[in-house]
């Protein structure tokens, strides 16, 4: 989709204050690729059409998982590779979300606190998951971590999507109680979770104020829970919303006042039912917000726990999906990749590389080279 306004534009117009703007080196690479994406900077390639034999010139990539340009293609591989492990079951929308006081400690010691995140919140739904009072079968989760709110600034929160039931030792499947209107009691998840976490993070090595503490153990803690879906494949059409979402997508941008500075984005108001609104910061300040959410290195954000985990999908996915009756049971392994792109040109052919180039750009004589049969010979 074209978006008149990207977040790389805005990170070009900051570029002499980008390592000021950012936390780490990390951080400062990571703005940087983004900056670069699709331009001269990242080298590129030139295609030619098998069909219509017309010549394409495309800059490279940065491929960072930050990036909004780089997101879309990797989204929709993800749900199509999806498709494949639906049970037949209901599904429920949890989310975990960390109180306001620990953003300080989740930007310097964002992998401890998140894993923590993951950790703590799988360890609730398997505490509840395993008591026969509450459903007494193992569980499966699927999650993913968000670190910003609509206005871009920290709020970390984990969405966690849950079949309504489990596996019985025996090799049978369960079903959730309460004729799929909910899971489990949020109220006492909520209290669960908060002891866990708060539990987990005295124990590890970040230090944090007594008074900090006292503070966040004081308050309510809140667990959102929605009903469940209407059918399976919404699940993953509406998990697909947040696997691969960055802070901002290119199309909230709506305008971008190079002259003072500022930009202005649309966003969402929960308070008022999602009413949708118009923010507007100065180009600095939207850089600085960015930055929060560039995840630490390696970090992995979205994980998958018990039954939908990757050893147990391998061994039992298939027989439990026989078992509900599952429409379709396809194996991850059958998703094809995208191997090449259709000819924008005649929409039928297929793009091939042919020559690839540097941050010099394309060489003078480009259109001779290719003349050479070794060049023009498509693999």
């Amino acid at each position: 989709m074209f978006c008149k306004h990207k977040v790389a534009d805005i990170l070009e117009m900051e570029q002499l204050q980008l390592k000021t703007l950012s936390l780490t080196s990390w951080h400062y690479r990571g703005l940087q690729a983004i900056r670069r994406c699709r331009t001269k900077a990242m080298g590129g390639h030139i295609d030619k059409c098998d069909c219509c034999q017309a010549l394409h010139i495309s800059y490279n990539s940065c491929r960072n998982r930050h990036c909004p340009t780089c997101q879309g293609h990797k989204r929709e591989q993800w749900i199509k590779a999806r498709e494949g492990e639906l049970l037949n079951v209901p599904y429920f929308h949890i989310v975990f979300t960390l109180p306001s006081e620990f953003n300080t400690y989740a930007l310097s010691h964002g992998k401890v606190i998140y894993s923590s995140l993951f950790r703590t919140a799988w360890q609730t739904l398997q505490q509840f998951g395993d008591n026969p009072k509450h459903l007494g079968a193992k569980l499966g989760m699927i999650a993913i971590l968000h670190t910003w709110g609509q206005n871009m600034s920290l709020h970390p929160h984990l969405h966690c999507i849950v079949p309504g039931g489990g596996w019985r030792k025996s090799g049978t499947w369960k079903s959730a109680k309460n004729k799929g209107k909910y899971l489990f009691n949020v109220k006492s998840m909520s209290k669960v979770f908060k002891a866990k976490f708060i539990s987990e993070l005295r124990k590890s090595e970040v230090k944090i104020p007594k008074k900090v503490y006292n503070t966040v153990y004081s308050k309510k803690w809140v667990i959102y829970a929605k009903q469940s879906f209407r059918s399976p494949k919404y699940v993953i059409e509406y998990l697909g919303r947040y696997t691969h979402k960055i802070a901002i997508s290119n199309h909230r941008i709506i305008a971008v006042d190079r002259e003072n500075k500022t930009v202005t984005f649309t966003a969402k108001d929960y308070r008022h039912q999602a009413k949708k609104i118009k923010l507007t910061l100065s180009s600095e300040e939207f850089v600085r917000r960015f930055a929060l959410h560039i995840l630490p290195k390696g970090f992995t954000r979205i994980r998958h726990y018990g039954i939908l985990s990757s050893s147990w999908k391998k061994e039992k996915l298939p027989r439990l999906q026989a078992e509900l009756a599952c429409k379709k049971i396809v194996s991850i392994k059958t998703v094809e990749p995208v191997l090449h792109r259709r000819c924008p040109v005649c929409k039928k052919g297929k793009l091939h590389t042919i020559l690839l180039f540097n941050d010099r750009g394309p060489p003078e004589n480009w259109r001779v080279l290719l003349r050479d049969k070794k060049l023009n010979r498509v693999n």
